[in-house]
């Protein structure tokens, strides 16, 4: 009963991570803060769906369709979608019109619906056509460079990239991560330490803010259906 994950790391620079979901008897779950926004295609009851997610800052309740088949592509931070500027999906998404089991609609133009292994073919195409681009400095930045500008030019790009400010980015970050560590049965004192948090109130305080758990909770996996794949490899 709840929701069941699987998620896989792909070797594209546009990609984060490809997930697959299936829900049964749930119907609503808790939602959790996100870096970046994604692609997210579904079928119910014969019916497909789409629609583009975006960045959240906090968590939430969200409703589950019952007995819905989920896939979902979630993209590298700092890329964008050239239609929609990621700012404008914050806490926020879009549905796609028109969707069906086969093609979508996005900026424009139908796409084939992508299954979980063949995401990637599906991002190359949007790269190559434009639909999707990325700011070099930004990406620069996350991969620990210091490009020659000033720290404003640097967090206004990173902002208008992303939606979000380089420290939201790296607190999100690691209150998953740290979720993460607590689910697999890590100690309280050691996700902690591992962290670099500064003592256990300030762990659970982003832990209730990012992720709406508490560290016990997490540990019993209690508190209802969570909408993060809490088995999927921690840093």
């Amino acid at each position: 009963m709840g929701l069941r994950f699987t998620t896989r790391a792909s070797d594209s620079p546009w990609v984060g991570s490809v997930w697959t979901c299936t829900s049964d008897r749930v119907t609503e779950m808790t939602s959790v803060a996100a870096v970046s926004w994604g692609l997210v295609f579904f079928e119910q009851e014969g019916r497909a769906y789409a629609s583009v997610s975006g960045p959240e800052t906090g968590t939430g309740v969200a409703p589950v369709p019952e007995g819905a088949a989920f896939v979902g592509i979630e993209f590298a931070v700092g890329t964008s979608l050239r239609a929609v500027p990621t700012p404008a999906l914050v806490d926020a998404g879009v549905d796609l019109p028109d969707a069906t089991r086969r093609t979508f609609l996005l900026a424009g133009e139908r796409w084939e619906t992508p299954g979980p292994d063949d995401a990637e073919a599906l991002v190359e195409r949007l790269v190559r056509a434009g639909a999707i681009v990325r700011d070099p400095l930004v990406a620069e930045i996350l991969r620990g460079g210091r490009p020659d500008v000033t720290e404003r030019t640097v967090e206004r790009r990173f902002r208008a990239a992303t939606g979000l400010t380089r420290g939201a980015v790296r607190q999100i970050g690691r209150a998953r991560t740290a979720a993460g560590l607590l689910a697999a049965g890590v100690p309280v004192a050691d996700a902690v330490g591992k962290l670099d948090y500064f003592d256990e109130p300030h762990l659970a305080r982003a832990l209730r803010r990012y992720v709406g758990r508490t560290a016990r909770q997490l540990r019993e996996g209690t508190g209802g259906a969570l909408a993060l794949d809490l088995g999927q490899p921690t840093s």
